[in-house]
């Protein structure tokens, strides 16, 4: 463990203080505004939440895994875009450079990554390559010591933000698989470099997507991931990435639950219906019962999965696992939060309503249910032909 057992607990009390006093009562702001303000943003910086898992030698917290779901399920306790604004700084947008970088790119871009001075952002996505990433697009020609980028990534999470984009970009022309595909550091205010406008979406408002336009961009053979002895490597970095993104993203989205089921749970019992709380009816009783067996399941195997990561151990097949099941989880505990509420439920001064909307992300981004059913069934395939 990076930090011992006590240093964790105070963190973990104070981190929750944090979203209980300044994060929640701001929630319903943030959605009407879609914007998180600026002295949040701020305060969370102060938090150190945008260094959570990057090292302590670059400035971050350095959590181990099962440190980072501890975080994640108390950030998931309110509104999925505060966890949104660090969770690239954390996860997709700095893991690829904490992994395969050079000393002189972590020298350069971890410090301002951990402080949240600047906000990394993961281009992948593009308008015909999602789930099937391999058939990216966009294309990076050699141009003597540098490469010119081209192309069009698509849903960006925090690209508005962002100072810092991982981009990848298909080096070899010839290939028309993932091989080929090569990882870029590029800086926002690189010439070339443009943004669309930022995306109107279901939910999660104050967490922003949008386009990222590459025109001629022109970049520096250095700005290669692990540098130019990485060409054509880049999907093998995205891939070291992934297990610790899905096991972050399972502890949010059951947190998100925990969260709809208490908030559930006050409304029953405060709710009267033929004479006594809608808590005393046993149909109620049943939905509360589903909800709060899901979740303890979901945060059982998050916690098992973290601990035999950090122990070294393979865990591929049960962080897809864990991500799929999570993200399905909330969904279901959603769905019976605005059942309980009834109408209620469906009216926006609830809150509920708003979460409803927001988890439905967390099925499709970082890896869809069936994207993750594949990996899990050819993970089984390949184990028992082994």
């Amino acid at each position: 463990m990076s930090l011992d057992p006590e240093t964790l607990s105070q963190f973990l009390d104070m981190l929750d203080r944090f979203v209980r006093e300044r994060l929640v009562p701001n929630e319903e702001r943030v959605a009407d505004d879609d914007a998180i303000p600026d002295d949040l943003v701020q305060e969370i910086r102060d938090m150190g939440l945008f260094g959570l898992s990057i090292p302590e030698e670059y400035g971050g917290l350095g959590l181990t895994m099962h440190e980072e779901v501890q975080a994640a399920f108390v950030l998931g306790q309110t509104s999925p875009a505060f966890r949104s604004l660090v969770g690239t700084n954390n996860g997709i947008g700095s893991q690829g450079l904490i992994i395969d970088g050079t000393p002189q790119q972590k020298e350069t871009y971890l410090p301002q990554l951990a402080t949240g001075e600047m906000v990394a952002s993961f281009a992948l996505t593009e308008p015909e390559a999602g789930s099937d990433a391999g058939s990216l697009r966009t294309s990076a020609r050699k141009d003597g010591d540098h490469y010119i980028l081209s192309g069009t990534k698509r849903f960006i999470t925090n690209a508005p933000r962002a100072g810092l984009f991982t981009v990848f970009a298909r080096t070899d022309p010839s290939s028309k698989t993932s091989a080929g595909v090569t990882a870029f550091l590029v800086e926002a205010d690189t010439p070339g470099l443009s943004l669309g406008p930022i995306d109107r979406k279901m939910g999660q408002k104050g967490s922003h997507t949008c386009d990222v336009i590459l025109d001629g961009c022109r970049v520096h053979e250095s700005a290669i991931i692990g540098g130019p002895d990485r060409l054509g490597q880049g999907f093998k970095t995205a891939m070291k990435v992934l297990d610790r993104g899905r096991l972050h993203i399972s502890a949010v989205c059951t947190g998100n639950a925990e969260r709809l089921i208490r908030d559930s749970l006050e409304y029953a019992m405060d709710r009267k219906q033929f004479g006594e709380p809608i808590a005393e009816k046993q149909l109620v009783q049943a939905m509360l019962a589903d909800s709060r067996t899901e979740a303890f399941a979901a945060r059982c195997m998050i916690e098992e999965t973290a601990r035999r990561k950090d122990a070294g151990q393979n865990v591929s097949i049960d962080a897809a696992c864990c991500k799929m099941y999570a993200s399905e989880m909330v969904g279901r505990v959603a769905d019976r939060a605005v059942q309980i509420l009834g109408g209620a439920g469906y009216i926006a001064d609830y809150g509920v309503e708003r979460f409803f909307r927001d988890v439905r992300l967390f099925r499709i981004y970082e890896g869809t249910t069936q994207i993750q059913q594949l990996v899990i069934a050819r993970g089984m395939i390949r184990q028992a032909s082994a």
